[in-house]
């Protein structure tokens, strides 16, 4: 089966603009990776407190899980991602294999988003505003992909879940990243309201 997921005029946008907001993330991060490589006392401009404290996140072991800083990852996937929604812009149509790729991608970033999530909440002790951009990001991704390869039939599910993806994915988008928000709030309760 060859094609573009239905909807994939409207997909393509929404993956040219989250794409983008997940690449400029990682491209700050990335630049600021390298001069806290050349200074060890810089201070990122995102780091506005304890809490809000990018420079913290940088220099966490999680900030490099491959051997490399994690944004520079980011700057590939994203970039991706940006070349995907444009292809689409311009008609391009991608063979089920292709899309089954793509959301398994998809699938990677968005668990590996979480384990960040989780990981600068409950270890690392603090947020990095680029980094809340890209999550941000690879949620919209995720569940649009998602539903995309849903409702064109890529990945197998009955026909009640293909129409609650057509109605409803903007409805999972909110719920995922107010979830996060959530637990975002809930963390640093004490932070927030002194």
């Amino acid at each position: 089966m060859t094609g573009t997921p239905a909807g994939g005029r409207r997909l393509g946008p929404l993956l040219v603009l989250s794409g983008a907001a997940g690449l400029l993330a990682s491209w700050v991060i990335t630049l600021d990776e390298f001069k806290l490589l050349k200074n060890p006392r810089f201070v990122p401009g995102c780091s506005l407190n304890p809490v809000v404290s990018c420079g913290s996140v940088m220099k966490s072991d999680q900030a490099s899980v491959f051997g490399f800083p994690n944004p520079m990852l980011g700057l590939v996937a994203y970039g991706i991602v940006v070349c995907v929604g444009m292809s689409l812009l311009v008609g391009a149509r991608f063979p089920g294999w292709y899309w089954l790729l793509f959301w398994a991608g998809c699938l990677f970033g968005i668990g590996f988003v979480s384990w960040l999530q989780f990981e600068s909440l409950y270890r690392i002790d603090a947020l990095c505003l680029w980094c809340c951009l890209a999550w941000a990001a690879t949620i919209l991704i995720f569940w649009y992909v998602t539903s995309a390869v849903v409702r064109h039939g890529f990945l197998p599910a009955p026909g009640w879940l293909r129409t609650f993806f057509a109605e409803f994915t903007w409805v999972l988008a909110l719920l995922h990243a107010g979830v996060v928000g959530m637990l975002v709030l809930t963390r640093w309760w004490d932070f927030w309201t002194s």
